[in-house]
């Protein structure tokens, strides 16, 4: 009798033992929900967060409005992953604060969220990762400030208004023209709206009001690629110097032929991937780090040559997304 006891109690171990061992290893969801999908950088995220799944055995949802300044289709998607009972969300908002109640919904339902690119006003998510775009502007305001021998006029393409990330570009670019070259003066600024074709608007109507313009930065990919298309439109090439900001073929292109100056950076591949990690570790138990800095770096035709640079500017998108 005893030894049937034994019997029975080895078998239920086992199968418990073995119904746990399946349960790890079932794929969670994990919802990645970026501000947009049109933009090559957002497909480096999307590469990232999937080379994170594949690492981390989760199973990655990616949506995303096709339009940055649709925020009312992101809250939209945010809360249908809601609906379908995600294990975890990782999302850049497109606004500070459209995506708040969601937010706190999600808290209140146990799904944990961590937010990339881009900051939110609530404080209802596990981590933030991003580019740290304050000193990224510090960075582009030094660098347009050097090559312009700390003199000169200079206009902002900035990108739209409620986009956190962009906006602290913008505030660290101008806190460094106010404080370390008082030679510049900033003397124009205008929206993109995330729309390459109104960049170049916005350019050529700064260019046409201000026509000994010295400089000019552009805070985001579509501003910095609607600037670049007006200076070449106009014959302005290396004629105005121009820091832009995010990469693309085009604006590689562009920094190469001496349109642009110098490009700021990021490595989206990498915040996709930290973000998709973050919420990974939470699930696990563990306490991810409130906010993940990552560096941006100042890139010019000196350095398209260097094998990192390479690497950062062209990430192996097939690889991952099977373009």
């Amino acid at each position: 009798m005893e030894a049937g006891v034994r019997c029975k109690i080895g078998v239920l171990l086992a199968i418990f033992l073995i119904s746990g061992s399946c349960n790890r290893q079932k794929q969670r969801r994990i919802a990645v929900i970026p501000k947009g999908t049109a933009h090559v950088f957002w497909q480096s995220v999307h590469a990232g967060a999937v080379a994170a799944g594949q690492a981390f055995h989760e199973a990655i949802l990616w949506d995303g409005p096709p339009n940055e300044t649709d925020y009312s289709r992101q809250l939209e998607i945010f809360d249908s992953m809601l609906n379908r009972h995600v294990d975890g969300i990782v999302v850049a908002a497109a606004d500070r604060s459209t995506l708040d109640g969601s937010l706190d919904r999600a808290a209140r339902e146990s799904i944990p969220v961590v937010v990339f690119d881009s900051g939110v006003d609530s404080n209802n998510y596990v981590s933030f990762v991003a580019t740290n775009n304050f000193a990224a502007g510090q960075m582009a305001a030094r660098k347009l400030g050097e090559l312009l021998k700390g003199k000169g006029s200079v206009a902002v393409i900035a990108h739209a208004p409620g986009s956190a990330s962009t906006m602290d570009r913008e505030r660290g670019f101008h806190d460094v023209m106010s404080k370390e070259f008082p030679g510049i003066q900033i003397v124009a600024e205008q929206y993109s709206m995330s729309d390459r074709a109104k960049g170049m608007s916005a350019t050529e109507n700064i260019l046409t009001a201000h026509p000994n313009l010295d400089g000019l930065f552009a805070s985001s990919e579509p501003s910095s690629v609607g600037a670049a298309q007006a200076l070449k439109s106009r014959g302005l090439n290396g004629k105005i110097r121009f820091v832009a900001f995010d990469s693309s073929e085009g604006l590689v292109a562009d920094l190469n032929a001496g349109v642009i100056d110098a490009l700021v950076a990021q490595d989206p591949f990498k915040i996709g991937y930290e973000a998709v990690r973050a919420v990974t570790e939470k699930l696990d138990g563990k306490t991810p780090e409130k906010k993940i800095d990552l560096s941006a770096q100042v890139i010019t035709k000196a350095d398209l040559d260097k094998p990192e640079i390479k690497q950062l500017l062209h990430p192996d998108l097939a690889k991952y997304l099977g373009q």
